[in-house]
């Protein structure tokens, strides 16, 4: 290796070393994330509207699956047959390890991106183009030759503003929150399943109890038309018995509807079709809660709620999205080098003589665009407060939902 040669590399190199310096010195434009405040309310409920019933035992964390409080074995037979087989569950993983997958990607980016040639070329040079076009008394004519190459390069953004690091964490915090909707899926599943086990067994013991009605008023009839054989009832009474014993005789087919309905509903939250899968045999007796339902504060409920914590994490995302916005409104540096080994034999391809070399930088900024890209920063922080107002919305929802169960237990 000649002198100039190994001199022109250590430059190159030093440069190299010197705009990576620079990069570790980047800083990072835009917002940074800040999880809302906690609520300070101490309760769900009005101070009238408390009451012993509702004032559930303050837990931190519940033992086990939730539904086993209520003690039903055939209900954790058929919750668990749902959580292998419902197809919402299935489209939640899948939709979770796409955002995961999406994540990957963009982690990806920020990184050094190597790439590979290798490629052969016919080709005619033009001498007379390079005013070659005699050596002497010699015409020289254009010559064919075929040149052989192989050769990588390597790029890499430097990243000066912090827009790939944005990305990167809004591609996590969406990652978050996907998993959220997971957890969020996975609870609606169990709760809805829990629910129409209730409705089944709560139709079950109505209809139950019409047709005690019912088979009472037949009774009543039979003593009737005896005591009227006997001369001991008035017609009146057997007319009025007869009305009563066709007006629980109409309870029974609406209540035999919403007991079809209910089933056909439970199979296909298990993920079957109704005509395939029967559920089993719910009674009341077999579904109660078997200790006292454990609640957490308002400040830790925004803690453990994944609709909530799915909510945070969109919000997350946003905010990083105006650094992405911002850092695009600032010039761009990127490092590359590449090398290349080309010979007109294929056999001479690797020797010394044959490679090439380049480093360089690229530095790009935008200067008209028309206000594009403030208008692209302008949109992430209105999708900002978006996000925001939609968080404040999600925690009063669970709010309310929370205190219209404590209301409930409260009623029971």
């Amino acid at each position: 290796m000649s002198p100039t040669t190994k001199t022109s590399r250590l430059a190159a190199l030093a440069g190299a070393i010197s705009l990576a310096a620079l990069a570790s010195a980047c800083t990072t434009v835009g917002p940074n994330f800040q999880a809302p405040e906690a609520p300070k309310t101490a309760g769900y409920l009005a101070k009238d509207e408390a009451s012993p019933a509702a004032a559930a035992t303050l837990d931190q964390a519940g033992v086990g699956p939730w539904w086993t409080a209520l003690g039903s074995p055939e209900l954790d037979a058929v919750i668990r047959q749902a959580l292998a087989d419902n197809p919402s569950l299935v489209e939640a993983d899948a939709t979770l390890a796409q955002a995961g997958a999406a994540l990957a990607a963009v982690r990806g980016q920020a990184g050094p991106q190597v790439s590979a040639n290798a490629g052969v070329n016919r080709e005619r040079a033009n001498l007379q183009a390079f005013g070659f076009t005699s050596f002497g008394d010699l015409t020289l004519s254009n010559p064919t030759f075929s040149l052989y190459s192989v050769g990588a390069g390597v790029g890499y953004d430097l990243d000066l503003w912090g827009g790939q690091k944005r990305r990167i964490e809004g591609a996590t915090a969406r990652a978050e929150a996907q998993g959220r909707r997971a957890e969020a899926a996975y609870l609606s599943l169990t709760a809805n399943i829990a629910l129409q086990a209730a409705t089944i067994a709560t139709l079950q013991a109505q209809i139950a109890s019409v047709e005690q009605m019912i088979a009472d008023d037949e009774a009543n009839i039979a003593l009737v038309r005896r005591a009227d054989a006997l001369g001991g009832a008035t017609r009146l009474a057997g007319v009025s018995a007869q009305a009563q014993l066709e007006q629980d005789r109409a309870q029974l087919p609406p209540l035999q509807g919403e007991l079809a309905a209910a089933r056909h509903a439970l199979a296909l939250l298990v993920g079957k079709a109704p005509a395939d899968w029967t559920p089993p045999a719910f009674t009341l007796d077999t579904l109660k809660l078997s200790a006292p339902v454990p609640v957490v504060l308002p400040s830790a409920l925004v803690r453990k709620r994944p609709d909530i914590l799915a909510a945070e994490a969109e919000l997350h995302a946003a905010t990083a999205d105006i650094g992405v916005a911002t850092a695009d409104l600032y010039p761009n540096l990127k490092l590359s080098a590449s090398l290349t080994q080309g010979a007109l034999k294929p056999k001479d391809i690797f020797s010394y003589d044959a490679s090439g070399w380049d480093v360089g930088a690229g530095l790009t900024a935008p200067l008209f665009d028309g206000g594009t890209l403030k208008a692209r920063r302008e949109q992430a922080r209105a999708a900002a407060r978006v996000a925001s107002a939609r968080y404040q919305q999600t925690v009063l929802s669970a709010f309310g939902q929370v205190a219209d169960a404590l209301a409930a237990l409260s009623a029971d």
